[in-house]
C-alpha cells in the first residue's frame, strides 16, 4: 500500500510542520492550502488514500470538504483525520458525522499524530484484506453459479454438454467448472445390478474349465 498523506490546512506553518514530521517518519507528503485544491486531489485517481483535514478554512471549510469527499462513494474510502482547536464535543460529534475517521484537538504531541496515522494505514491495509476476501468470494460464487441451470444430458451415456456443445463425462464438466474433483466407488445398486452377476458369470466359465481364463 502505498503510504501518501494528503495534509489541508490554509496556515503555511502548519503545513509545513506536518510536512517535516510526516517525511521524517517516511510518508510522501502532498499538500493542499485550501478546500477547493483539495477537492481537485481527492478527485484523482490516485489520490492519497490517507488525509489530515484542517476544520477552519476560508472557501471550502474541513468539514464540507469531507461530506464531499464522502459522497463520491469511492471504494477504498480515504481515511480521514481532522486536526483542528474545534474542541466542543458538538464539534466532534459533527466532524465525525460528516464522515470523519479520526479527531484530534489543538494543541497536540506529534507523536499522537505519528500514533493516528499509524492506526489510520493499519485501518485501510484492513479494508483491503476484506475486500480481497469478498472477491476471492464473490469469485467462489460465481464459480458455482455455472453449475446452475438447465444442463443438457445424454439419455444413453449420461454424457453432459457446455456451452461450446461439446460433450463430455459428468466428472471432466463439474471439474472444470468448481473446485470439486472426484474418486470413483461402486454404489450398492450397481453392485447388485452389474458387478455381481459379472462375477457370478465368470466364477461359472472358470468352473466349466474353459481355456484362456486362467489367471
Amino acid at each position: 500500500m502505498s503510504l501518501r498523506v494528503l495534509i489541508v490546512d490554509d496556515e503555511p506553518i502548519v503545513r509545513r510542520l506536518h510536512e517535516t514530521s510526516l517525511t521524517g517518519w517516511g510518508y510522501q507528503v502532498i499538500s493542499a492550502s485550501g478546500g477547493e485544491q483539495a477537492w481537485e486531489i481527492f478527485q484523482r485517481p490516485d489520490a492519497p488514500s490517507l488525509a489530515i483535514l484542517d476544520w477552519t478554512m476560508p472557501g471550502m471549510d474541513g468539514l464540507e470538504l469531507c461530506t464531499r469527499v464522502r459522497s463520491l462513494g469511492r471504494e477504498p474510502k480515504p481515511y480521514i483525520i481532522f486536526v483542528t482547536a474545534k474542541a466542543r464535543t458538538q464539534d466532534i460529534v459533527a466532524g465525525l458525522s460528516a464522515g470523519a475517521d479520526d479527531y484530534i484537538v489543538k494543541p497536540f504531541e506529534r507523536e499522537e499524530l505519528r500514533a493516528r496515522v499509524q492506526v489510520g494505514f493499519r485501518m485501510l491495509e484492513l479494508q483491503a484484506a476484506l475486500a480481497e476476501r469478498v472477491r476471492e468470494v464473490e469469485e467462489a460464487l460465481a464459480r458455482v453459479k455455472q453449475l446452475q441451470g438447465l444442463l443438457p444430458i445424454c439419455s444413453y451415456c449420461k454424457k453432459v454438454r457446455d456451452d461450446q456443445n461439446y460433450w463430455q463425462q459428468v466428472e471432466t464438466y463439474i471439474e472444470g467448472h468448481s473446485d470439486a474433483q472426484f474418486t470413483h466407488g461402486i454404489c450398492p445398486e450397481c453392485r447388485e445390478k452389474f458387478v455381481e452377476p459379472e462375477l457370478e458369470r465368470l466364477r461359472r466359465i472358470r468352473e466349466s474349465g474353459q481355456p484362456g481364463l486362467e489367471p
